[in-house]
């Protein structure tokens, strides 16, 4: 006897990436940051630790969707601030989507998407990406509720241009949410399309570009009638006191995510480069981790186990269309020239052919044609 509902009986959940206990790996399969946060968020998280926690927060986090807005080139009113861009994603499938309603989204992509689809017991439906994850072309879903498109993706890491994305809003019924998490990792976005598409939501996080992926907090980035109605379906306290004070202190310091960033780009050209020159095809990536793909699903099955072996961790999913490829975060260059030589070390002992690779990496070229 099951005492839930059909639909999350029937659901696997959502599956996040491995979090290692003994910390004695070198950890690049979550896409976090290597670099510490500003170290203004730590002294406003030393001063917000007063007698004030007894109080409940401010429900609408006043002063962060006012600094956000400042940062964002847009109004508070067009902000809203989640636990986590997680939580406004929660907060959109509850406010857009009722049971038997259409949740569509490209594949492969973020599968937290078809997790609150099935949540909500709405219909998720995945639309298979092109060879070379450019917008597919029936994305368009007559009746959709609600579309997601990652943008840049995860785990490709590639970037689908403003003017896709303008003709797209130009066709859709629901609402189009675009969720930017690497935006800052990017040489594009598509923050001024929320002021010309009222049906566009553009989502932010500060755990990729700002080093909190511990602090949990999100911004939403929309129409302010979009803003208004969602505030009616988000927990009465959905951001903290200590959160709220490091997002100030964070988005304050624009001259550290610069820098941080920086770093990550430089690093992330390097990866590339080096996972081209040993044969594998590397799509171009816009975030900050790198997705490459192997000679087949048993090589790339092999180098991951192999690699863990080690205490390196990186992120294989064991799903149709990426079960061949391997995402690597863009970690420190020591991280990253550390992952490197062992990964030249098992290709080496296990006999995994470079020319089978660089065969594949030719075929797997002729089909990414897409400009960026």
């Amino acid at each position: 006897m099951s005492y839930f509902r059909d639909n999350i009986e029937r659901m696997a959940g959502y599956q996040p990436g491995e979090q290692p206990k003994d910390g004695k790996y070198v950890k690049l399969n979550t896409n976090e940051n290597p670099y510490p946060p500003s170290p203004k968020v730590i002294d406003a998280i030393k001063d917000a630790a007063n007698s004030n926690l007894r109080l409940y927060p401010d429900p609408l986090a006043t002063y962060v969707r006012e600094n956000a807005a400042n940062v964002f080139g847009t109004k508070p009113e067009n902000v809203l601030v989640g636990n986590g861009s997680d939580d406004l994603l929660t907060i959109i499938i509850r406010s857009f989507a009722g049971p038997g309603d259409k949740v569509v989204y490209p594949y492969p992509t973020y599968m937290l998407y078809k997790t609150l689809a099935e949540l909500q017991d709405a219909i998720a439906c995945p639309i298979d990406f092109p060879d070379d994850y450019s917008l597919p072309n029936g994305i368009s879903v007559k009746g959709a509720k609600v579309t997601f498109v990652a943008n840049p993706n995860s785990p490709s890491g590639t970037i689908i241009p403003a003017g896709e994305i303008s003709k797209l809003a130009e066709k859709m019924d629901g609402v189009l949410v675009l969720d930017e998490a690497y935006a800052d990792f990017a040489d594009s976005n598509c923050l001024t399309l929320v002021d010309k598409y009222p049906n566009i939501l553009v989502l932010r996080t500060l755990s990729k570009s700002y080093s909190l992926a511990g602090l949990r907090l999100g911004f939403c980035i929309a129409n302010e009638a979009i803003i208004q109605g969602m505030i009616k379906a988000k927990d009465s306290y959905n951001v903290d006191r200590l959160s709220m004070a490091a997002a100030i202190a964070a988005l304050d310091d624009q001259e550290t995510l610069k820098r941080n960033v920086a770093g990550i780009k430089e690093t992330r050209a390097f990866l590339s480069n080096s996972l081209s020159e040993m044969g594998f095809f590397v799509y171009p990536s816009q975030s900050n981790f790198v997705f490459f793909r192997c000679s087949s699903v048993f090589a790339a099955r092999q180098i991951m186990q192999k690699l863990k072996n080690r205490k390196i961790l990186i992120r294989y999913f064991d799903i149709p269309k990426a079960d061949d490829c391997l995402r690597v975060t863009v970690g420190t260059k020591e991280e990253i020239g550390y992952f490197l030589d062992n990964l030249r070390d098992i290709i080496k002992e296990e006999g995994l052919s470079k020319q089978v690779a660089v065969k594949r990496k030719k075929e797997a070229a002729a089909l990414y044609k897409y400009e960026h």
